[in-house]
């Protein structure tokens, strides 16, 4: 009993000074990267990947590498060339998922085609040209989708002026539609009629997304940018929902 008392206490002692020497060097390389980062970047974790002795550094969503005395910043993917995984996307999409069950639905424009049991939140500027594209051609051809559309004023300072047009109109959906496909505004908002949007702003730098159109879907994960119709089926489809 005593000599396995000595080999659990020898194994925590072990583990301890791992763990210490995993802080002393993460301690190092916060130390020595991050003023090199630019002012005011803060470096949000530090962790040893378990290829190339390469420690990842996160900023954000943003994934960067360095060895471990912080004297070397890598900037790049990362491939596994035996499978041909980038290990670095990887990374990316697992940071960039959310729970999709907290997103304040109640904010969005909601469009229901066909039974609607599939759902995607979309994040869409109204002057967003690649928005009206991905609209007009790959949302034109599926169907059985929930879209839930949150108006993200970014691009212009008519954006806000044009978001509050259509949440403001009797058929939200409808109105969404008209400008985005057919290029018809809505009439002009009552002077009295309040909107989302500096809660959707805000929401929007909460989950980083620094462009539009950016996908949400049921199992978290993201698409920055527009898709066509084949790969937007092709998501949905892998989903259970």
């Amino acid at each position: 009993m005593k000599k396995i008392k000595l080999a659990l206490i020898a194994a925590s002692v072990m583990l301890m000074s791992c763990a210490g020497a995993e802080n002393t060097i993460e301690a190092k390389i916060r130390k020595a990267v991050e003023p090199k980062l630019g002012e005011s970047v803060k470096i949000d974790s530090v962790r040893k990947t378990p290829y190339a002795g390469l420690y990842e550094i996160r900023v954000g969503n943003e994934v960067r590498y360095t060895d471990e005395t912080g004297s070397y910043l890598i900037v790049g993917h990362v491939f596994d060339l035996k499978s041909s995984e980038d290990l670095t996307q990887a990374r990316i999409d697992d940071l960039s998922k959310i729970k999709f069950d907290d997103l304040p639905l109640e904010l969005a424009v909601k469009t229901v085609k066909g039974n609607g049991k599939r759902v995607i939140a979309v994040f869409e500027d109204p002057n967003c040209g690649y928005c009206k594209r991905f609209r007009q051609q790959a949302l034109k051809q599926v169907d059985n989708v929930t879209v839930y559309t949150f108006m993200y004023n970014i691009l212009s300072p008519d954006s806000i002026t044009k978001s509050a047009n259509i949440w403001c109109s009797a058929d939200r959906s409808k109105a969404w539609d008209d400008w985005m496909v057919n290029g018809k505004m809505a009439p002009a908002a009552p002077a009295n009629c309040a909107t989302p949007s500096d809660k959707v702003l805000a929401l929007g730098h909460k989950l980083n997304i620094n462009g539009t159109p950016s996908i949400f879907f049921a199992d978290g994960s993201r698409v920055p940018g527009a898709i066509d119709a084949r790969a937007l089926e092709a998501k949905l489809t892998s989903i259970k929902q």
